[in-house]
């Protein structure tokens, strides 16, 4: 059974439950989506399916042979499933996969903001301020060892390129699943802007 969606960030608002609290919720446009493929143990080797989202005019000439009757698909998305029996090429799949309450985890890419320095990337808390020390005051310091192991390992946290990377927001309450307008409604924010491709997908935690 599919547990996925592909939607899109449409911004962030706030609604209140029936007790009076305000609870601020990010709107998402999930689906329509359609299966465009189906995959199998016996010929790939794995059960999954591929989801296609959000008409458009202009496709590339290997995605419109690869979709055929099913319509100019944007965007092209492959989901593990358990099992695919009862799931056939052409199937739309929409909102109503989710109802109020459920917990669902939500993936995007975050915002990037450009080049950034420790402090700011990953919260160093700088060096010190006197005694001296005229230019350290964010600086990382030390970056590595002497000559074991003489180099300076892979995956340091130091300053570079900060966000537009791949973030998953787990565990977000469903407020709200409209299917007759495509939206969804879910507590909290979710990773990267307006207009930014989210996949959605039901919680395992909250199975």
């Amino acid at each position: 059974m599919i547990q996925e969606l592909i939607g899109k960030k449409l911004g962030m608002t706030q609604v209140f439950r029936d007790d009076g609290r305000a609870e601020a919720v990010t709107a998402i446009e999930a689906g329509p989506c359609t299966v465009t493929q189906v995959k199998d143990v016996a010929r790939e080797g794995y059960s999954a399916v591929q989801l296609g989202f959000e008409e458009t005019k202009r496709l590339k000439s290997p995605q419109r042979g690869h979709l055929k009757e099913l319509g100019q698909l944007k965007y092209l998305r492959e989901f593990r499933v358990d099992e695919t029996q009862d799931i056939e090429v052409g199937q739309k799949v929409d909102v109503s996969l989710f109802k109020a309450g459920d917990l669902v985890d939500v993936t995007g890419i975050s915002k990037g903001k450009g080049f950034a320095g420790g402090v700011k990337r990953y919260h160093f808390r700088g060096g010190p301020k006197t005694h001296g020390q005229s230019d350290r005051h964010r600086a990382p310091g030390s970056i590595g060892a002497t000559t074991s192991p003489g180099r300076v390992l892979k995956g340091l946290r130091m300053a570079g390129h900060m966000g537009n990377q791949r973030v998953t927001a787990r565990n977000l309450e469903v407020i709200e699943a409209n299917s007759e307008r495509n939206l969804l409604l879910v507590k909290g924010a979710v990773p990267g802007g307006n207009h930014g491709l989210l996949l959605i997908k039901k919680s395992s935690k909250g199975k």
